[in-house]
């Protein structure tokens, strides 16, 4: 696979404008599950954008976003330049360049299955504090709850340069039981996006593994999606539905489980 930390340079004013947003009912589960407060600090890993940070920001903790995509961590530098507690550095997940046993909560949106799980873990046990936690999550898109989803992950599948091998949902329960030491603690919620053409447009050509403007196969693949939109479209919209799914733990002693 190419260097995965330069996959969206391209793809970032699309992300920013069409993927979908977290719900502060994660700050909820995290308030009650482990004790997150507005002093804890944040290390937002593969912070992107700048949508998790967001979350953290506004409640009032201190965050360090690691991001090495120099085009998501700018993005995210817009988004966030009115927060003083942010702090964007260029770095990766196995390499944050944090001091030791600095932060208190680790946290990745949409990035975790992008990591080298030996090494981020290794990275992980360092720069948290005794007590700290990790807390993975995921925007996961619904694949066959309606027939338009259905179509749309057929259409990834038969047009994405790599989507099946770089889908999110290979970090299942078990992975993350690896990786942690232990079961997460899980949470989710409903979470759902409403498009219509040119935003379903703008929502695929932010993802990786769309074939890059002006290659047949994109021509093909967005004249598939307009079909498809064309089909399920009701008062000139369709909707993407998601599950908001967090995971949290401690990081238990020793290494991660053989991957």
């Amino acid at each position: 696979m190419s260097d995965s930390t330069q996959r969206f340079s391209s793809r970032v004013e699309n992300y920013v404008r069409y993927r979908p947003h977290y719900s502060n009912e994660i700050l909820d589960f995290l308030e009650s599950g482990c004790g997150l407060n507005p002093a804890s600090v944040i290390a937002d890993v593969g912070s992107g954008t700048g949508f998790l940070s967001t979350l953290f920001l506004a409640y009032g903790c201190k965050v360090f976003g690691i991001e090495p995509n120099r085009e998501m961590r700018e993005a995210g530098e817009q988004l966030l330049h009115s927060y003083p507690a942010f702090t964007s550095i260029a770095a990766t997940a196995e390499a944050t360049t944090l001091p030791d046993a600095s932060i208190d909560f680790i946290a990745a949106g949409q990035a975790f299955h992008w990591f080298d799980r030996t090494r981020c873990r290794s990275e992980f046990t360092r720069i948290l504090r005794p007590g700290g936690w990790v807390v993975l999550v995921w925007n996961d898109r619904r694949t066959e709850a309606t027939p338009f989803l259905a179509e749309y992950e057929q259409l990834l599948l038969t047009y994405g340069t790599d989507y099946a091998k770089v889908d999110h949902k290979h970090i299942d329960v078990s992975v993350l039981r690896g990786f942690f030491g232990a079961s997460p603690i899980q949470k989710s919620i409903p979470n759902y996006q409403h498009f219509d053409l040119p935003s379903l447009t703008g929502r695929l050509l932010s993802s990786s593994y769309v074939p890059l403007a002006g290659q047949s196969a994109a021509r093909e693949m967005l004249h598939a999606l307009t079909g498809l939109f064309e089909k399920h479209q009701v008062s000139g919209r369709v909707t993407f539905e998601y599950d908001t799914r967090v995971y949290f733990a401690r990081l238990k002693d020793g290494p991660a489980a053989p991957l």
